[in-house]
C-alpha cells in the first residue's frame, strides 16, 4: 500500500460564526460543533472550550484525544467501521491537522479517566500539553448506564473530529510524507540482506470499558491478524477504553503510533518492515494462550528475524506480554518489548506482574507510581469532582492549597507504552 499523508499545521484555534481553516488558524463554530456532538440522544448537553500550551489550564476527566483527519483520495474514509463505511483503508491520500487535537472529557467511569495540564510540572509528562486542544465536555442524560454513556461520548468525539477534519479537504498541505509497504515477496526480493522485522501491537481488550476497536469490531472478538501499517494512519484502530490514563493509547496515539513511524524511517535502510501484527489482551487463560500462540505462529509464518512488541495497560496484561515474548522467541525470532513499570512509589517493587528470561530486551516508558505534585491552576475544563477517585490518586490527593498529590498514573500519556511520551529510563 502507498499512503500520502499531508500535514496541515494548525497555529491557533478560535471560536467564530463559521467553521473554517485560514492561514493555519482553525475557526470553530460552537453551534455547528454542538449540533454534531448532540446527534446522539444519550448526550444531554455538551460545551466546548479551548486549551493552549502554556496556559494555566487543567483538563479533567479526559476520556480520549483525537487528531482530526480527512481522506481525500483512495478507498474508504477516516475511522472505517466507526464513522466511515467498512472499506479497507491505508492507501491514497490523507490530510492530518497537526498541532491540535479534539479532547473528550466528562465523567465516564470516574476512576480511570485522566488529567492534562497545559502548564507546570504536569505538562512536562503529557504530550498533549503541547497541542492546541478543542475540548468537549459531555453530560449524559439521566439514568444512563456507564457503558452506554462511554459509547455515546466516544462516537461524539469521532464525529466532531471528522467534522473538523473535513474543513481541510480542499487545502494544500504544508508537508507531505509518503509511506509505502511491499508485498512479502516484493520485500524479500528488494531487501534480501536486511533483517525482516514486524511490529506486534497488543490492544487493550479486557472488557468492562477496557476496549479497543478495529474497523469497528471489539478487539476481544478478534484473533491475531496482519495489517498494513498505513491502515492505522486512517483510523482503522480507535480507543474505547478507560485503563489508567498514563498508559492507555488514546486514538491520537493509534493515528500517530511512533513505533510504526520509526520503523518506516528505518525501512529499506536497516530493516525490512514486513508487517503490522495486531493481537489482543485477554482476561481468561485459555484466551491468552490462543492469542499468544497465534501471534507466535504469524511471526514464524512471516519468517521474521525480529519483532517489536508493545503493551497497553499493566498488571493482568503483563502476562499476555510475557507469553507473546516467550513464544515468539521460542520460534527463533528476537523480540524487544515496550512496557511501563509499576514499581511502587519508591521504585523498589517488582516492575511487572510477570517475567521470563527471554524478555531480555526491554524499553520502558517509566514508573507510573512516581509521585508528583500538581499545583493549583487558574482554570479547570471539566470538573475536579472525581479527582480523588482517578487511578493514581487517593482521598488525600486534593490538598488545602488546591494542589494535587498524585502518581503519574493520572496524567494522560505519561508512561505510554508505544513511546508516545516524554519519559524513559536508562
Amino acid at each position: 500500500m502507498r499512503l500520502e499523508l499531508g500535514h496541515i499545521y494548525i497555529k491557533d484555534i478560535q471560536f467564530a460564526a463559521e467553521s473554517k481553516i485560514e492561514d493555519g488558524i482553525l475557526y470553530v463554530s460552537e453551534e455547528a460543533a454542538k449540533a454534531v456532538a448532540l446527534e446522539d440522544e444519550k448526550i444531554k448537553s455538551v460545551s466546548f472550550d479551548i486549551a493552549k500550551p502554556g496556559e494555566s489550564v487543567r483538563i479533567t476527566p479526559v476520556k480520549d484525544v483525537i487528531e482530526p483527519r480527512v481522506k481525500v483520495e483512495g478507498r474508504g474514509g477516516i475511522f472505517p467501521g466507526v464513522i466511515a463505511k467498512v472499506d479497507t483503508v491505508g492507501d491514497g491520500k490523507t490530510y492530518a491537522l497537526k498541532g491540535m487535537a479534539v479532547v473528550t472529557a466528562g465523567k465516564i467511569v470516574g476512576f480511570q479517566e485522566g488529567i492534562i495540564d497545559m502548564t507546570g510540572p504536569g505538562a512536562d509528562y503529557t504530550p498533549f500539553s503541547q497541542t492546541l486542544n478543542l475540548v468537549m465536555v459531555c453530560e449524559p442524560v439521566d439514568g444512563i448506564k456507564p457503558h452506554d454513556y462511554e459509547a455515546a461520548v466516544r462516537f461524539a468525539g469521532f464525529r466532531v473530529a471528522t467534522y473538523i477534519g473535513e474543513l481541510a479537504r480542499d487545502l494544500t498541505p504544508d508537508e507531505t510524507k509518503v509511506y509505502e509497504t511491499c508485498t512479502i515477496k516484493e520485500g524479500m526480493e528488494k531487501y534480501p540482506d536486511l533483517p525482516r522485522v514486524a511490529y506486534v501491537q497488543m490492544l487493550q481488550s479486557q472488557g468492562l470499558l477496557h476496549d479497543t476497536y478495529v474497523y469497528g469490531v471489539d478487539a476481544k472478538k478478534i484473533v491475531p491478524t496482519i495489517m498494513s501499517p498505513t491502515e492505522v494512519m486512517d483510523g482503522a484502530i480507535v480507543s474505547g477504553n478507560c485503563v489508567s490514563a498514563c498508559d492507555k493509547n488514546p486514538t491520537y496515539v493509534h493515528l500517530n503510533n511512533p513505533v510504526v513511524h520509526d520503523m518506516f524511517e528505518q525501512h529499506g535502510k536497516t530493516i525490512n518492515f514486513v508487517a503490522h501484527i495486531i493481537t489482543n489482551e485477554n482476561v481468561y487463560l485459555a484466551d491468552k494462550q490462543r492469542s499468544s500462540d497465534w501471534t507466535a505462529k504469524l511471526c514464524k509464518m512471516l519468517d521474521l528475524d525480529g519483532a517489536i512488541v508493545s503493551q497497553e495497560g499493566f498488571g493482568n496484561p503483563d502476562t499476555d506480554l510475557i507469553m507473546n515474548c516467550k513464544k515468539i522467541e521460542a520460534e527463533g525470532v528476537k523480540t524487544v518489548i515496550i512496557t511501563d513499570e509499576y514499581a511502587g512509589r519508591d521504585g523498589k517493587s517488582q516492575s511487572l506482574a510477570d517475567a521470563d528470561p527471554s524478555a531480555d530486551a526491554v524499553v520502558t516508558g517509566g514508573n507510573a507510581n512516581q509521585v508528583i505534585i500538581l499545583p493549583k491552576l487558574d482554570k479547570v475544563i471539566g470538573t475536579l469532582d472525581y479527582v480523588t477517585k482517578i487511578a493514581g490518586a487517593s482521598e488525600d490527593t486534593l490538598r488545602e492549597d488546591g494542589s494535587l498529590e498524585v502518581e503519574l498514573q493520572v496524567l494522560t500519556g505519561a508512561t505510554n507504552e508505544t513511546g508516545f511520551n516524554k519519559l524513559s529510563a536508562r
